[in-house]
């Protein structure tokens, strides 16, 4: 387990897309269609979609660079790339040299905004990574003038449903076979007001024990 610190997130940029789709695809592998160069570069572009990403900060002591696995969902990721990428965009010369760790994003709707996703590599798991870009994504929410939040969630994901549970997310209905990879139900989860005192109250309480527990030193 690496130290939280080392971590920050910021804005995602076209540069990270590549990385970003490792992500989606290391996070939720057997969901289907995935995500692919064009359709993110333009979400990039769609004034409605918002997206971040958490990376690690560089140090500046001199660190082993470890290559990366070559495996089957990489070899997908880059035939993907190939067909998609370069015929629409041509070869992209500024990848992000950032280790990104995860992402999260949503769509501003008036005054609402819907969580498009949340991932974590499954090897950053457990460090409080995904609960921290749910805080950051609120709080953007929250600064560009959403009174509610909502999102989907599988009906098995469980641990992910006790996450926004925890945020004041309530079950408001069911989508039903909403995911194509096996015709899965999903659970629509949304908040009460998050302008409110009430909220708010409830919200920087957790983003303080959240702080607290994973030592975390970023500024708000």
């Amino acid at each position: 387990m690496e130290d939280v610190n080392l971590y920050d997130i910021r804005k995602m940029k076209d540069a990270d897309i590549a990385q970003v789709l490792d992500i989606d695809l290391d996070a939720f592998p057997t969901q289907w269609p995935h995500p692919t160069m064009s359709s993110y570069h333009h979400e990039m572009r769609n004034k409605l979609a918002h997206y971040v990403v958490l990376y690690k900060r560089k140090q500046n002591d001199t660190r082993e660079i470890v290559k990366p696995s070559i495996g089957f969902k990489e070899v997908i990721s880059y035939i993907k790339g190939l067909f998609d990428h370069d015929r629409f965009f041509g070869p992209d010369k500024s990848a992000s040299n950032e280790q990104l760790a995860g992402m999260a994003g949503i769509w501003m709707m008036v005054d609402e905004a819907h969580i498009v996703t949340i991932a974590v590599r499954r090897s950053h798991k457990r460090q409080g990574l995904g609960e921290w870009l749910l805080i950051y994504i609120i709080e953007m929410a929250r600064q560009l003038g959403a009174r509610i939040v909502t999102l989907e969630v599988r009906v098995s994901n469980t641990v992910a449903q006790a996450l926004y549970a925890k945020y004041g997310f309530i079950t408001a209905g069911t989508r039903r076979k909403y995911y194509s990879d096996n015709g899965e139900d999903a659970l629509i989860m949304s908040t009460e007001n998050i302008t409110g005192s009430a909220y708010e109250k409830m919200f920087q309480h957790l983003k303080d024990e959240h702080r607290k527990r994973w030592d975390r030193h970023d500024t708000e």
